[in-house]
């Protein structure tokens, strides 16, 4: 077992100078790469390399600013750069062309990007609705196009959730409520192989969905959980609980509480923050606190909120936490 303080010994070997300039950067880094990201780069270099003049035809861009962009990012690895002004994909830029990464380059790089420029230290509201005016769901319901693409951002990892929530028991005929799931993209992935199992995604009415798609085990119902849920087995709250403080999110655990069958289970996909921590998850506590005034949450603290909120933790792991109505219903 490594020595406590290797790991930070181990983070300060780089120079300071290029340390800071990281940080200072990161803004432009950011940007640039929404920037390619909305222009379709990517795609454009599916097929193999091309030159700048080519490049900036295809996309509709000037050649010689999309050409000082893509030897920024080309300098750190997300694209590669031959002689003569001639780029292709790398592994990281490959991602890219995937619509739910393309989506997430965009929404950090325009909408967050702006909310992150009022963060300070104060304690304010949300830096989001200082930028927009709004918070970011109201916000989003004004702009159905970004909304589309909030939604598909959220599709990342839609794999690996559901590959978490089968390692849990499950009875086998329960009715799952899948708490903003948004498209229904979890619960159908979940649901493919279980068969006796029905499923109903609530979210807000401006979330994407289609019908068709989620088939006839699921249903879509419209509403907001601050008012109701539908009434269930087993509530699966993937990555929202961590988009509000304490008092939203034990409104929340609260109305599923009233609508839960006896014995029924929350099953929350989220971060559990421990003290070593990668720096993802604090730089990720950091964003839910610009956009959405929200936190990430330590072992501590989440089985304070499901206490709380009127739930029995039954285990607290990182990334899948569990817990079971308390009967009766406070």
């Amino acid at each position: 077992m490594s020595e406590p303080g290797c790991e930070a010994q181990a983070t300060i070997r780089r120079p300071p100078e290029a340390v800071l300039w990281d940080f200072l950067r990161g803004a432009l880094m950011t940007r640039a790469l929404a920037v390619v990201a909305d222009a379709g780069i990517a795609d454009a270099l599916a097929g193999g390399p091309k030159d700048i003049a080519q490049l900036a035809s295809e996309v509709g861009a000037d050649s010689d600013v999309l050409e000082r962009l893509m030897n920024a990012l080309a300098s750190d690895g997300l694209f590669e750069r031959f002689d003569d002004g001639v780029f292709a994909n790398t592994d990281a830029s490959e991602l890219l062309r995937d619509p739910a990464q393309r989506a997430l380059a965009h929404l950090f790089g325009a909408v967050y990007y702006r909310a992150v420029a009022e963060l300070d230290a104060t304690g304010a509201p949300p830096a989001f609705a200082r930028a927009h005016g709004t918070d970011l769901w109201h916000w989003l319901a004004e702009n159905p196009t970004e909304r589309e693409v909030f939604d598909r951002a959220m599709l990342n990892g839609v794999h690996a959730r559901a590959e978490r929530l089968g390692r849990l028991q499950w009875r086998g005929d329960e009715v799952i409520v899948d708490i903003g799931g948004g498209d229904g993209s979890l619960l159908i992935e979940f649901l493919r192989d279980r068969l006796d199992m029905r499923g109903i995604v609530f979210d807000l009415p401006e979330a994407m969905h289609d019908d068709a798609r989620l088939g006839d085990r699921i249903d879509f119902v419209a509403g907001s959980f601050f008012d109701r849920v539908p009434e269930g087995d087993a509530y699966i709250l993937s990555a929202v609980l961590h988009d509000w403080d304490d008092e939203p999110a034990r409104a929340i655990l609260d109305t599923i509480r009233r609508a839960a069958r006896e014995r029924a289970r929350v099953v929350i996909v989220d971060g559990v923050l421990e003290p070593r921590s990668p720096p993802v998850w604090r730089w990720a506590d950091l964003h839910i606190l610009a956009t959405l005034g929200g936190r990430e949450r330590d072992e501590t603290s989440w089985r304070r909120l499901l206490a709380s909120g009127g739930f029995e933790p039954l285990s607290v792991g990182d990334g899948l936490i569990e817990a079971r109505a308390i009967s009766p219903a406070p």
